[in-house]
This record gives structure tokens, sequence and C-alpha cells, in this order.
């Protein structure tokens, strides 16, 4: 039987690239299937991010570590294909590890740990934190030590999802996946001295085959190693429920799972799919429609049709590795402008419950006047902040739904960052970035931390905050005035940056605000202006007399309501006051600052803290005017007047107190005084109108 002269050539060639791209594992190996820079876990909010210079003693480090890595992982007689390392000291330390799969050669490890070292440094150049992802092996790299102790539950995970869903069952194909992914999961941790498990599913019924693998570091015990790979399957069916196969990376612990093969060698463990009724696919084509009428037919088409499979079969695995790689981020509004509608902002409750572990008490940051605040860690790694919203606002879905998209765009480094919402199961949640030092109140009152806060920071932190107010009074799309700025309020950051909260909730879930007149005073006592304690008026002029009070309290470490020796004054401002007008203002100043202090500095933030307190609103400056005068040591500052509720002990006790409310001012007189709530964290009340700039 003779082959046509095209056909024998062309089926060689095929075959040599069917077997190259298939069975050599560097080609499997050529592409990451996922990296990231400067984010790699839950450490990377403790300056854990940043960049290196070149040919820095931190490059130096770098290159050793790859080095460590590189020979430790493919030539170590004991622990093969993974290796971890620490080169330097703080703040020059780079931590690594690098782990190949359990089931590739020498060749093939060897290859990849070659490729990471090459690839991480091109596509994160300059970057201290770093992983990327391959299909036969991992590295990454800090310039914290993320090696010890190791957090098997809340580091970094990368999802990736096969992008077909099945079309069968999807209740009972995500209950076998459950099934074998748990099984999988016990033989890797306790019946593999190296923590690595490969497995099948065979199903009784129409369903695919599923194959699974489990893998952890070959150095976790069998405890960690199950903790690490369940936390891994919970989140399984939240993120690829129906999914044909997908696989969640770790540090500490990676799964996957496919209805193809996609190991090497036969399963370590071979399952049977329990039994349940469950629809049913087609049955497959009979086997004896496979055999031909002659062999001429045969010499011809079979080539021809395996040519053809072969080059499908490519087409598919390039297609399919390429999407399996993409995934999607759970919140990226980074940029305001693709912000298009509330729904982009939208997030499943499923995720908040287990970022939150079902919003436990031990991770309730808080709580205020609206609500619980939670900390949860997203599948990706990152860390965020949960408000619980109370269930007693009167807005309508529509113009709820309208304000959140409004305050979402508002984006200030000087602001925190709402990233999502949910409105769920009668749930209102808003999601924010999450503030690792938490708020100034409980530093600057603290007499344990309060060292913390040098002038340097403290001015830092002076100036955050009027540049955030500025850009809430003039420079963002709407006009808000936050109406409960306090020390509790600001948040720090991970470099001690000050970041205002609570903007907007006031008008989102209140309800019974107006522009220029509230009927609901509601607030902070000792931050509010006196025209909006007594009157309920407000305007800018009264963010800007809280901005005061809390540049005092930020300069003597003293709270506004707090209880003075001196028997003439009993309040902040009039004990600053006082040393005002008898010229011994640095007196004021925090005895933990040690006169360590520009003295200039020091009465300049003194004066224009008494400027924004005074009595007359006309009388105080505009946020714009106080970022200028604080930049500037040329402009000239007014001479400030006596600020508002300077209160002597006698005053008080002529006050009216009842049932939690104070009368303001001390007058007695019910009809000349307003009561307010005494809250130690009520609300901030926003105008949430968008700004007019014609």
């Amino acid at each position: 039987m003779k082959f046509p002269d095209f056909i024998l050539p062309l089926f060689s060639i095929l075959l040599l690239f069917f077997f190259l791209l298939f069975a050599s594992p560097a080609a499997q190996a050529a592409n990451a299937v996922y990296h990231s820079c400067g984010t790699t876990g839950n450490y990377s909010t403790n300056s854990g991010t940043g960049n290196y210079s070149a040919n820095s003693t931190y490059e130096a480090n770098l290159r050793t570590l790859f080095t460590d890595l590189r020979r430790n992982a493919t030539y170590s007689s004991t622990n093969f294909g993974f290796a971890k390392s620490n080169v330097g000291t703080t703040p020059n330390l780079v931590s690594g590890l690098v782990l190949c799969r359990g089931d590739v050669n020498f060749t093939a490890c060897s290859s990849c740990v070659n490729q990471a070292t090459q690839d991480i440094q091109n596509l994160c150049r300059y970057y201290k934190v770093a992983i990327i992802y391959y299909d036969f092996c991992f590295l990454q790299y800090s310039n914290q030590n993320f090696l010890s102790p190791p957090d098997y539950t809340t580091n970094n995970q990368a999802i990736l999802a096969n992008t077909s869903n099945v079309d069968v069952s999807v209740t009972r194909f995500d209950n076998l996946v459950d099934f074998l992914m748990n099984s999988t999961g016990d033989y890797a941790a306790f019946n593999d001295s190296n923590n690595f498990g490969t497995s099948q599913m065979n199903t009784t019924d129409s369903f695919p085959v599923i194959r699974g693998l489990v893998q952890c570091t070959p150095d976790t015990s069998d405890a960690n190693c199950r903790i690490c790979v369940q936390y891994q399957i919970n989140l399984l069916t939240l993120f690829l429920s129906g999914k044909q196969g997908g696989r969640i990376l770790n540090v500490w612990c990676n799964i996957r799972y496919e209805i193809y093969q996609f190991y090497s060698g036969p399963p370590l463990l071979t399952l049977r799919a329990p039994a349940e009724n469950a629809p049913t696919l087609p049955p497959p084509p009979s086997e004896g429609k496979k055999k031909t009428s002659t062999g001429t037919i045969l010499a011809i088409t079979v080539p021809l049709v395996l040519a053809f499979v072969v080059i499908a079969g490519l087409c598919v695995c390039f297609l399919k590795r390429r999407k399996s790689g993409l995934t999607k981020p759970l919140l990226n509004v980074s940029n305001p402008e693709e912000i298009k509608n509330v729904e982009s902002l939208l997030l499943d409750l499923s995720v908040l419950r287990v970022a939150t572990t079902d919003f436990a008490e031990e991770n309730k940051l808080g709580e205020g006047g609206f609500g619980a605040v939670y900390k949860g860690v997203l599948p990706d790694g990152r860390e965020i902040a949960v408000k619980r919203l109370s269930q007693s606002s009167n807005q309508g879905m529509g113009e709820l739904k309208n304000e959140l998209l409004l305050v979402a765009k508002l984006q200030h480094k000087n602001l925190v960052r709402l990233l999502g919402v949910c409105l769920e199961e009668q749930e209102k949640l808003l999601i924010y970035e999450y503030v690792p030092n938490k708020s100034l109140d409980q530093i600057l009152f603290d007499t344990k931390k309060r060292h913390l806060l040098d002038w340097g920071i403290r001015y830092k932190i002076i100036s955050g905050i009027a540049r955030g107010l500025l850009y809430l009074h003039e420079d963002s799309q709407l006009r808000i005035i936050h109406r409960d700025l306090k020390a509790s309020n600001i948040l720090l950051d991970v470099d001690m940056d000050p970041k205002i909260s609570d903007f907007g909730l006031a008008r989102l879930f209140g309800g019974d605000q107006t522009q220029e007149v509230t009927n609901r005073v509601v607030g902070t006592f000792g931050y509010m202006a006196p025209e909006y304690a007594m009157l309920g008026h407000f305007s800018v002029k009264s963010d800007v007399f809280s901005y005061g009070v809390l540049v005092l309290e930020i300069i003597t470490g003293k709270k506004n309501s707090a209880t003075f020796e001196n028997d003439q004054t009993e309040d902040l401002l009039s004990f600053v006051w006082q040393h005002w007008t008898n010229g011994t203002i640095t007196e004021v100043a925090d005895p933990f600052l040690d006169q360590h202090y520009p003295r200039s500095e020091l009465l300049r933030c003194t004066q224009i803290a008494l400027l924004c307190v005074q009595d007359n609103p006309a009388d105080r400056p505009i946020m714009s005017d106080v970022a200028v005068m604080l930049s500037s040591e040329t402009v000239s500052l007014e001479t400030p007047s006596k600020p508002a509720f300077c209160i002597t002990k006698s005053s008080i006790r002529a006050g009216s107190f009842s049932s939690g409310f104070i009368n303001i001012g001390g007058n007695t007189d019910r009809s000349s005084t307003k009561s307010v709530p005494v809250s130690p964290n009520e609300v901030s009340i926003s105008d949430m109108e968008p700004r007019n700039n014609s």
C-alpha cells in the first residue's frame, strides 16, 4: 500500500510538533500563568512594597538569593524541587522561596526555576516584592521575612478559572469536585512525604472524569498542610462553581482540578464518584463505527484526519492556556473614569462572609454610629475593612446606588478609598481599603504609643488632613461637608499618612438632612462648630472649626474633652487661648515631643488652628487658605480672636444635664439652646450634589 508523497512528511512533522509540545516539560513551563509585582501577600501592607535601585545592595542580595534557590532546589538530595532562603539584613533583607510541582523531573524543574529567576527580573524589575507562577514551578521573593512564621490562611491567593462551564448539573459537579479535592488533600497531607498528591475520579454516570492535584511545601507539617488546603477548597464553590477546571495558587499550598489530564504519570489516588441521581450527558458515539471499508481510504484519509485533529488540538490547547492565565480582578476601581455604574462595585455577600469569617467578633475593628467595621482578607490576599451598616436607612435603592456611585468616584491620597459595596439579603456593606495603623486617637491619646508621633509625623498628619478636606470642599466633582471630623475618623496608613474616613455616610444612610440646615444635629461634642451645634447650620466653615480643634489635639496630645488642672480653664480651646494671650504658647506642646520641634512651625500651626476655631464662621479661613498657610512660611497670618466655646467651671455648673444630653453654652434658657446627642463616634454628613464647574 503506497501513501501519497506529501502525506508522510506532513504527518511526521505534525507528530514531532505534537510530541515536543505535550511531552516536553520545558515547553509546558515556558510561559507564566500568573505574576504579581509589589503585592504578594498580607505582609505587603507592612512595608512589603517599594522599589530598589539599580546596583544597590538589595539588588546584589536578590541575585545571590536567585543563585541559592536555583542550586538548592535542583541539586539538593533532600526536598528536591524546593528551596527557601534569606539573604542580607534589614533594610536590605531579601526572603525567597521556590517550589517545583511534585510530578516533574529534574530537567523540567531546573528549566522552570531558571526561567522563573529570569522572567521575574524582567516583569517585576526594581520591585522589592514579586511572585511568579508556572505550570511546573513558582518563585516568590520579598523584603519581608515571610518564611517564618508562615500564614497558611491569609497569604496571597491567585484564582485562575477555566473559561468553559460544565454542561451537567452544577450542584452535582461542584459536590464531586469538593469530594475529590478533600480526598486529594488528605492524601497529600497524611500519605505523601513530600506533601503532594494527584487523583482521578471515575464516575458511573455520564459525568466527565475529574482529575485533581494538591501540593504543600515539603516543610509544612501534616496538620498545617491540611489547614492550608482546606482554606483553598472553601474558595472553590465561591469562585469556580460550574467551571470545567481551575486552580488556586498560594505560597504554602496550591490546588487544581480539570476534566482533562494535566499532570504527569498515573494518579496517585483513584476514586469512584459517590452514587447520586443526576442529569446525564448524551451517550458517546458507537465504537463500532470506527472501522473503514477499504485499505485505500485508510491510507489516504487517516493521516489527513490525524493532521487536522492535531492542529485543532494545538489551537484548543493554546487558547485554553492563554485564557486560563487570566484572572478577573475582584475589585479594581482605581480609575474613577472606569466606574460607570454601581454594578461595577458590587461584591457578593458570600465573598465577604468568607473574607471576614462570617463577620466574626475577633475580626471586628470597631463600632460606630452606623454599625460595626470588620477586617477581611480577599482571596487575592488584599486586606479590606467592611463597614456593616444598620438597617435603618430610609432611602430607596435607586437613590442609594446613585449616591454610592458618587462616593466611589472620590479618589484622593488623604481619603479612605471605597472599593466596593454589597446590597444583598437586607445587608448594606461598604468595602474600604484596610489601613493598618488604625485611627489617630488610638496613638495620639495612648501614653504608650504617643512617642511614635514625633513632630515630623504630626506636621505631616496636619498637612494631609488639610489636603483631604480641601479636596472634599473644593477640588472634587462633589462638595462634601464632613461634619464629623475628629481623631477617630482619621486613619493612618503604613507610612503614617492620614486618611479621612466616614465621609458621605450620613447623607447616604440618614435621610433627613438638607444642604444648609439640619433638624437632626449629630456629631461629637467638642468638635462641633457653635452655629451647627446650636442652630443646625452647617457649611464648609463648620468643617474648618473641627479641623482647628483636631490640630490643637495633635499639637498638645490632649483630648478636647480632657479635664485641665488649671482652675481658670476647663476645655482645650480655653487652655490654648490662655497660653496664647500670655505669650507662653510653647508650653501647650505635648511633653512627649520633649521640645524636639521647630518652634516656628509649632507657633504657626497653633495660630492657624486658633484662626479655624473663631466664633464667627466668616472669620475662619477656607481650606485652600489653610493649605497655603501650612505650605509657605512667607504668608503672613492674621491675629486670631477669642475662640468659640471658651467655657469656665462656673459656666459648666450653670449648664443643664439630662438623659445623656448636654446643654451647649451654659444657658439654662431652653428656648435659646439646642440639645445634641453626645456621641463618641456618630456620623459624617455630606452635601452630595455634583459640583457646578460653570
